[in-house]
């Protein structure tokens, strides 16, 4: 069986959909398995709050207020994290556009490119992406709608249909 490079995924939680949302937690999964988390602290001129968004996610401004990361801190660590590589999203427009915002507030250049999972299917991946995901979802027990637990879901939902195409 020939060897499966394993993707970098981010996923980007925010404070609502469309605009004025931000970003409130960033989490990778790395190639090597590895998670990192952020906590977002926002900006102050980030005022967004869409109370179905914090249903899903569970996470309340207050948390956030009182456990965030500056912003300069989270644009650092990333960039050191991810320098020069691509980290893929099931959900790139959003998650772009949300590390954009937290780039221009950082006042800083992000120096990792982010690109849409499925750049790395085939047809009969895609197809079967939904199905899979659920399932992973269900072996693995993680809270979804965290950042790092989902881009572990979705790190182990390509790994699973890159070995039955292998």
């Amino acid at each position: 069986m020939a060897s499966i490079h394993t993707p970098i995924i981010i996923d980007v939680e925010a404070s609502g959909f469309g605009s004025g949302s931000y970003p409130i937690e960033v989490g990778v999964a790395l190639a090597d398995g590895s998670r990192h988390c952020y906590l977002v602290s926002p900006a102050r001129s980030w005022k967004h709050w869409d109370e179905r968004a914090e249903l899903m996610h569970g996470i309340t401004r207050d948390t956030l207020l009182t456990y965030g990361r500056p912003i300069a801190d989270i644009a650092w660590r990333l960039n050191e994290l991810l320098h020069r590589r691509t980290a893929y999203s099931d959900a790139w427009s959003y998650d772009m556009s949300w590390l954009g915002r937290l780039y221009d507030a950082a006042n800083m250049r992000q120096a990792f490119r982010i690109a849409d999972i499925t750049e790395l299917m085939t047809e009969d991946q895609r197809l079967n992406w939904h199905a899979t995901k659920l399932q992973v979802t269900d072996d693995l027990g993680l809270q979804r709608h965290r950042a790092s637990g989902d881009a572990r879901i979705l790190q182990e939902t390509w790994r699973r249909l890159s070995q039955r195409a292998a």
